[in-house]
């Protein structure tokens, strides 16, 4: 292909995740520098953190607070919240995020606690 790549994510088969359900995209592709991720928050979000990945969750849908290194933060749609690998974080409350991820997103880098 091009310069350039396109994904439906509403046709992407969700997966489990720490936080309920993703729908990842550009995870395959070899030199991309973040994926994207449409994420289905649940009430039972884990706690887990990253060693490399930034993530920027986007809050589209639902309001809750985001747990971030134990500290609560009121979240409501058009939300961003930057986390920094080493935070331990969740989402709690029932929402849909968009979730940028940099660099792509590698189950390697994901420690649930």
């Amino acid at each position: 292909m091009g310069g350039y790549e396109v994904v439906r994510l509403d046709r992407i088969e969700a997966v489990a995740c720490p936080c309920g359900f993703s729908r990842r995209a550009f995870t395959d592709i070899a030199d991309a520098p973040a994926s994207v991720h449409m994420v289905q928050i649940e009430q039972d979000a884990r706690v887990h953190y990253h060693k490399r990945m930034t993530e920027i969750y986007v809050i589209l849908e639902g309001s809750g607070y985001m747990e971030l290194d134990s500290r609560r933060l009121p979240v409501t749609p058009m939300t961003a919240v930057m986390i920094k690998p080493g935070c331990r974080h969740r989402a709690v409350g029932e929402m849909k995020i968009l979730n940028i991820v940099i660099p792509p997103f590698a189950s390697g880098d994901e420690f649930v606690e």
